[in-house]
Order: C-alpha cells, then structure tokens, then sequence
C-alpha cells in the first residue's frame, strides 16, 4: 500500500509516458516509415532521419518506443552534448561496433538538434555530419523548428519525417483515460478545454490535467479557468516570476509556476535570485527564503530516495510559500534578473567538462571511478603540471592527453608543458622512422673522433715534454 501511495505521486507525465508502440497514440504515418527505415538500414536512401513537430507531440518518445519494440540498443544525446567535436567523436566510437549490449543492434538519438548554433557549435554541427557520413548504425534526430537556416546541412543530409499536433480528439481521449485510472471525476466540457488549450500539445495537457485535479479534486470547466487560466505554454521566465510574485493565492501562484517550461530546479534559482529585489522587509525575506529553503529540501529528499510523492510539497513552497511571504502591499515595478549561478555556471561549462573528461580518462587507466579521479588524483596531477613541465609532458603523452586538458592542469605553465610535449613526440617519431637514430649514430662518431684527436694531442704534448726535460733517454 505504501508503494501505491508513492506512485500516486509520480508526476503524470512520467507515469503516462507510452512504453510501447500500442501505447503511443495517432502518428501511424510516420510510426512506419520510421519503423521501415530503421528495418532497410543501411540499404537506405540516407543514414539519418530528421523526425520534427511542435513540442509535445512525442518525438523522443516514439524513438525510445521503437527501439524498445525491435530490441535496439539507444545511444542519446542532447544538443547541449554537441558543443564539443569530442563528445560527437566519442559516440561515434562506441556507435561503430554494430553490435550492441548482449548482441543487440543500436541506434543513435541526436535530440533537439535545433538547439545547435551555427556559429557557436561549429565544430559539433561538423561533427554530426561526419558521422552521419561514416554511420554503421542509424541516427534519428529530433526538432522542433527544423526550417532553421542552422540546421540546413542536417536537413540536406537526412530523410524528414513529420509529426503533427494531435488531434483534440485523441487528446481527449487519453485525458478521459488517464482520470479513469486516477479515479478523477471529470466533465467533457473540461476535458475539451483542456485539449483546445493545448494545442496538440500532449504533455501540456498532461500537466494541465494534474494541475486542476490536485488543485481542486474534481475537473470541471470552472475550475480548469480558475486554475490554469490563458496561459501561454512558451511563457517566458519573467512573466511567470511576476506572476508568482503577485499572486493573492496560493492556487494563483501554484498556477503560475505551472504555465512555465522551466524544470523546478531552475524555476528555484529564478526565484532565489530575485526575493531580494522582490521584498524589502526584512520579515517578508526571512519568510521567503525560509519556504525556499524548504522548497530545496525536498527537491534535495526526491533525488536522494525517489520518492515523488514529496513533489507537490516542493511546488507549493517555492511559489505559494514564497508569493504569500509578502505581507507588505508595496506594488513597485521590479525588474527581474537572471540567476546568477546559472550565468556562473554557464560560462564554467567547458572547463568542467575538460575535467569530467579527464577523470573520465583517469578513471579508465586506473579503473578507478570518476569521483576518485576527481578528488584523489586531478589535484596531485596539476601540481605535477605546475611544478615539473618535465615530467608532466611525460604524463601527458603517456596518457594521450588533450591540449585543453593539460592547459586544464598546468595553467600559467601550460606553454611550457605544449612546447615540450611537442618536442618530445617530434622525438618519438624520428626514433620511429630510424632518423633520430642516424643523427645520434653521426653525433657519436663524430664525438669519438674529437675524443682521439684529443687524445693524441695530449699524447704529443706529453712527448715533447719529456724530450725538453731530458727523460727521453731513460724511457727508451
């Protein structure tokens, strides 16, 4: 019974997710064109599919269903992974072997690929197309706009598929589904709002569907306009913080975190960054942070053990915690700010991901886990690099590390650590193709022949000596 009551927590849009392809509802068309690709590989017209539609439609979720419907292995990436011509490298590699985990076959999922910018992500936007190029296993990659002028190379490159917006009707339908199996009372009336507001949006109707029947037990058109409201389903960070900040209710500020795409985590660090601009009393702030900090504590207990039922006490304290913190009426214009430990964390990105790869590296030396690299060894290693240019050139070619990680781990004497780097595989390769050899051959004879001729020098020098002295006679 416990465990049932723990999963009554679980968000909807996780429990509902489709888990095989009987459960992902309309979309026949591109379901097997999809399937029939994937079937005919690599006898096929290219190796990649760009799959595109409006978000929400069930995009990755088709892909996921597939694969587990025919067996494949998924290897996914987020376009947040193409930054980095490496990481693109990396997949490629493991994706080459055609066989998968216990011989089965894969397939490779670049989603959200219009998350790519052209300028930015360069190198990755490259990369992808080298191993689309090179593929032994097929890609299917994911966008929601996939007119974009970045993602013009891909399109070339790949086999378009399309999904639609539902239907209002199958919208429904599921909807009608879902409160029979949560045992919700429900009108059509409602349902269809819901449905219309969406926009063939699945999982914001989803989501729209808790919300009422958490926030008011029964679905009915009155409280569906009472609870979600015309809400934009794109609304931006912004409006929904003015929103909570604003609401006289705990239902109006509930609501309004909920007409937001932002994940919780990052919906937290929006409102922690600006209580401060928000509230001036300093009762007023104490309440706040303290219905935030509770707010993280929870988020923090839902990581630790998995228990979804501690979700909507998390939700509720960081918007109507924080929104009915305010006891003072002062209604000034504020402007809102963008968290700064985002911003931080942001311009951080690459150096820690320098460092993940490189415990990576050393964890695959020393078997030993990421974690321990990182704590144990990385520190001990830079002050090496820091220290002895030398010996952690040595370390370096050892290792076959990259230039960025020893720029990582030898900082101010990262110059130092290259250029010697440098020489030393200059070395290597002349000893391997016998060159270096040759010119130490030269240089010892020619070093040998200095040392007789000095030699002999001395032994004149000698000679002459002892004729000047007289000894001669007595050596003879």
């Amino acid at each position: 019974m416990a465990l049932q009551r723990a999963s009554d927590r679980i968000p909807w849009i996780i429990k509902y997710r489709p888990r095989t392809l009987a459960d992902y509802i309309d979309q026949d068309e591109a379901k097997n064109k999809l399937i029939e690709w994937i079937k005919s590989f690599p006898k096929v017209e290219s190796r990649a599919v760009l799959l595109y539609g409006p978000p929400g439609v069930g995009k990755t979720t088709l892909v996921e269903c597939i694969a587990r419907e025919l067996g494949l292995e998924l290897i996914e990436m987020n376009a947040s992974d193409f930054r980095r011509m490496q990481d693109i490298e990396r997949i490629a590699i493991t994706a080459s072997d055609k066989g998968g985990l216990f011989g089965r076959g894969r397939v490779i999922l670049l989603d959200e690929v219009d998350g790519i910018n052209a300028r930015a992500d360069m190198g990755g936007l490259e990369a992808v197309l080298k191993l689309i190029e090179s593929t032994r296993v097929p890609i299917i990659m994911t966008a929601n706009d996939p007119w974009s002028p970045a993602l013009r190379p891909l399109r070339n490159a790949a086999i378009s598929i399309e999904l639609k917006k539902l239907s209002e009707g199958n919208v429904i339908r599921l909807l009608k589904k879902i409160c029979s199996s949560e045992h919700v009372e429900c009108d059509e009336e409602a349902l269809r709002e819901i449905a219309r507001r969406s926009e063939g949006d699945l999982r914001s109707a989803i989501n729209d569907l808790e919300s009422v029947s958490r926030g008011s037990g029964k679905v009915t058109l009155d409280s569906v306009r009472a609870i979600i409201g015309y809400r934009d389903r794109e609304r931006n960070p912004f409006e929904t913080l003015g929103r909570i900040f604003s609401a006289r209710s705990a239902r109006a500020a509930r609501a309004a975190a909920g007409s937001t795409q932002l994940d919780n985590d990052m919906l937290m660090q929006w409102i922690n960054e600006n209580i401060p601009a928000q509230m001036q009393d300093p009762e007023d702030l104490w309440r706040a942070y303290e219905a935030l900090s509770r707010a993280s504590v929870y988020m923090g207990r839902i990581i630790k053990t998995g228990n979804w039922d501690l979700l909507s006490y998390a939700i509720d304290l960081m918007s109507a915690g924080v929104a009915l913190a305010k006891k003072s009426q002062d209604r000034r214009w504020v402007s809102y700010r963008f968290p700064e430990k985002i911003r931080y964390m942001a311009k951080s990105k690459e150096t820690r991901e320098i460092r993940d790869q490189l415990a990576q590296l050393i964890a695959s030396i020393d078997h030993i886990s990421t974690a321990t690299a990182k704590k144990d060894v990385i520190p001990y290693l830079s002050i090496i690099f820091r220290n002895n240019p030398v010996n952690a050139s040595k370390l370096a070619i050892g290792m076959h590390m990259s230039d960025s990680m020893i720029e990582y781990l030898a900082g101010p004497r990262a110059k130092d650590v290259l250029s010697l780097v440098k020489e030393f595989e200059k070395r290597i390769r002349l000893r391997g193709s016998g060159k270096e050899e040759k010119a130490e051959g030269r240089a010892e004879t020619k070093a040998e022949s200095e040392t007789q001729k000095r030699v002999q020098r001395r032994a004149s020098r000698e000679d002459t000596a002892r004729k000047e002295a007289g000894l001669d006679r007595f050596i003879k």
